[in-house]
Order: C-alpha cells, then sequence, then structure tokens
C-alpha cells in the first residue's frame, strides 16, 4: 500500500508564487435545499479558478467557522481569503437550520449526515450553474469531513476530497477518547458517556434524563437521531470507496482530532495524499500542544491560519489529477 505523504516544505515549494492581482470578487449566494433557502458567500479571484465548497463543522458554526460556544477564530474566512490570493475560488455555508439558512428547515427528528449531503448536491449544482465550472471540490472540516466524504459518493460534479482535521475513525470513538483524555472528568462521566455512545452506535435511542448536566447538551433526546447517523459512517471506508483525488490535511496540536486519524484516512486505499502541519490546531492556528495555551487560539480572529495549510489546499486542487 502506498501513501503519498508530502511535508510541508514539499507543499510550500511547489506552490505557486503569491502574486499581485486585484481583490478577489465578494458574492452571497442562495441556493433551494431540499428543505428551504440556504445561504453562502463565494470568494472568487477570477472566471475559471477552481473552486472549494468549504463545509463545516459540528454544531452551530456559520459560514466563517464561528459559532456562539467560544469558537470566533474566523478560520473559514481567513482560509477563503488566502485560497482567492493563490488562485482558488471558494464556497463557504451556512448549515441548514442555522444563521442566514435559517429558513431551511432542520428537523431534529429527521436530521442525519445524508441530509447535510443533499444540501451539498444542492450547493454543487449552484456553484456549477453560477461559475460554469465541470466540477467543485469539497472541502469538509472536522465533521465537515464527513459530510464531504458522504456527499461524494454519489453527488454528480465532485472533483475531489479536501479533507481538514476530519476523523479516521467512527466519531463515537472520537469522542470517547476527547472525554477520556479531559483529566477534569471524574470516572462516573467516563461511564455515562460510555453508555451513550455504546447505545447510540447500536442505534439505540436512551434515556439520559439521569446524566450529568455538562452530558446533556451532547446526547440529550434531541440530538441523539442525528448522533445515531453520525456514528454509523467508517470515514476510511468512504474514502476507500471514493476513486477521486482525495487530499487529508491535519495538524500536530490538533486535541480533537489527531495524526492517527490523519493516517487511518490516508492508509484507507493507494493515491491519498497526506500533508502534516506542525504545529496546527483543530481551528488551523498555530498553537501549543497545551490544553490552556491551545484553546486560547479559539477565539482570536486577529490570529493568522498556521503556515501552510493554504498553500497545501491550494497546490492541490490547482495540480491534481
Amino acid at each position: 500500500m502506498t501513501i503519498r505523504t508530502l511535508a510541508i516544505a514539499a507543499a510550500l515549494a511547489l506552490a505557486a508564487p503569491v502574486t499581485a492581482q486585484a481583490a478577489p470578487a465578494e458574492a452571497v449566494l442562495d441556493v433551494a435545499g431540499p428543505t428551504g433557502k440556504l445561504q453562502g458567500t463565494m470568494l472568487s479571484p477570477a472566471a475559471g479558478a477552481p473552486v472549494l465548497l468549504i463545509i463545516p463543522g459540528s454544531g452551530p458554526t456559520d459560514r466563517d467557522g464561528n459559532n456562539p460556544l467560544g469558537v470566533k477564530g474566523s478560520s473559514y474566512r481567513l482560509l477563503a481569503e488566502a485560497l482567492a490570493e493563490r488562485g482558488v475560488a471558494s464556497v463557504r455555508i451556512d448549515k441548514r437550520g442555522q444563521f442566514a439558512s435559517a429558513g431551511a428547515k432542520a428537523d431534529t427528528a429527521t436530521l442525519s449526515v445524508a441530509a447535510y449531503a443533499d444540501d451539498m448536491k444542492a450547493w454543487i449544482a449552484e456553484v456549477r450553474r453560477r461559475t460554469g465550472a465541470k466540477c467543485v471540490w469539497l472541502g469538509g472540516h472536522s465533521e465537515g469531513a464527513l459530510v464531504a466524504s458522504v456527499t461524494a459518493q454519489d453527488a454528480e460534479g465532485v472533483c475531489g476530497l479536501v479533507l481538514i482535521s476530519g476523523s479516521g475513525r467512527r466519531l463515537s470513538d472520537v469522542i470517547r477518547e476527547q472525554i477520556a483524555s479531559n483529566p477534569a472528568n471524574p470516572p462516573f462521566i467516563l461511564e455515562q458517556t460510555d453508555k451513550a455512545l455504546t447505545e447510540l452506535r447500536a442505534g439505540r435511542t436512551l434515556d439520559v434524563s439521569g446524566f450529568h448536566p455538562g452530558l446533556q447538551p451532547l446526547f440529550g433526546p434531541q440530538v441523539q437521531p442525528f448522533l445515531i447517523s453520525l456514528f454509523s459512517y467508517d470515514p476510511a471506508e468512504l474514502v476507500k470507496a471514493y476513486k477521486g483525488p482525495v487530499l487529508v490535511v491535519q495538524g500536530t496540536t490538533d486535541l480533537q482530532i489527531t495524526m492517527v486519524d490523519a493516517e487511518r484516512l490516508a492508509a484507507a486505499r493507494p493515491g491519498v495524499t497526506l500533508v502534516r502541519i506542525e504545529g496546527m490546531n483543530h481551528v488551523l492556528k498555530t498553537a501549543p500542544a497545551d490544553r490552556l495555551g491551545n484553546m486560547s487560539t479559539y477565539g482570536d480572529a486577529s490570529l493568522p491560519l498556521a503556515p501552510g495549510v493554504a498553500d497545501a489546499i491550494a497546490t492541490f486542487v490547482k495540480n491534481a489529477r
């Protein structure tokens, strides 16, 4: 099994030099999704540029990569701007039922990864119609990487996948590991977490009314149908089944997704490209490995993207075959 692994130095060397050019054109896009109007922002440096659809991560994360739970680093906006400087257009979006896509119905009883994939298919069709592009790259971040991989299984007009900080294991395993890794969590928290994950992974809902209040938002009855859907997918198996170009981008100081996940995705089949970004955390910023220092970057939009991440993505989408 061959894995093409690019050191970041190589990615930088291959990247086209950034030259002075006109300011990229920004436009708000609306698309008729399966359950109502979806909205996003296109940033395009020039006609004919390759287009990356940036698919957001979990929870109430907006098109810029921010959410009301304390994440205000504007990572997706910064990525879109950096890609435009490198000749790549992007569309970043609000998920159904949230922010400017609030009009698109998001029934918690029926919400699923497949439903989000249907929304991405609507976005692909609209971007192709608007730009004349033959295909669109799917750039999923975190949970969005799974949505991208599910979408690509049967969508028309997909150039390839860019999986950024995406899990290589079932997300039930990742959540179990994340909660266990926090030394502040007492044993009973771990026991309740394990019970919930075991039941949901088996496709069964459960009563969590007696769980610790800190676990209620994570495993509450309103989100259990979506979690059952989420946990049903093996990300590496999806990558194995998809035959187009795949780039896996992973930071070494990511506290939520590890290099183990990235390496499992890259090993799913021959031809997957893995780029390791030294010192990059989950919100694509340079950060230390210690939890306090790492988390402090989540709320700071003034911090730039980690060096190399935009170069690696731009180089891949402009040169992959």
